[in-house]
């Protein structure tokens, strides 16, 4: 019996660790309508910088620096705008901190796993945000093809930074 209460705890244990290693994602749907997918958001106080993908969490028991500015970023809408040809993603920059900052911000549109997409990146640099504000601003990229932009399915914040 004691193996079985053991088991089940180890099995709640990776449950949660799984669960929560989710927190800090921020991709978002894209798609040619105007209306997109949102993603939650996280917000910290601290200063630093973080790059890559987005989708991975943090192991329980704290969090690197490298991890907050990224956290200050949510996606609101990710779409092909039929009328400028471009991949659009209007994001949120919420500076909860005691000190004024200027954001550095890399977007990612991306397609379907397997899809003929290619990955198109935006970058944004000195978004000013004072302190216990937030400011709204649109990431475009030229779209590279020459459909209806259908086959970008998805944007993620890939790199941000702040100082």
């Amino acid at each position: 019996m004691k193996k079985r209460h053991v088991r089940a705890i180890a099995v709640f244990g990776i449950a949660v660790v799984a669960l929560t290693g989710a927190r800090g994602s921020h991709g978002g749907g894209c798609g040619s309508s105007s209306s997109g997918s949102s993603s939650s958001s996280n917000h910290n106080s601290d200063s630093d910088s973080t790059s890559g993908g987005t989708s991975g969490g943090s192991l329980p028991g704290g969090s690197s620096s490298a991890d907050k500015a990224i956290r200050d970023v949510t996606i609101k809408e990710c779409k092909y705008d039929a009328a400028t040809k471009n991949l659009v993603a209007r994001i949120t920059v919420k500076n909860d901190g005691a000190l004024d900052y200027d954001y550095n911000v890399t977007m990612t549109f991306k397609g379907d796993i397997g899809g003929t997409a290619s990955p198109v990146t935006s970058t944004m640099t000195a978004i000013a945000v004072a302190a216990g504000a937030s400011e709204s601003v649109d990431l475009t990229a030229d779209y590279p093809g020459t459909g209806d932009g259908s086959e970008y399915t998805k944007c993620e914040v890939s790199r941000a930074s702040r100082s």
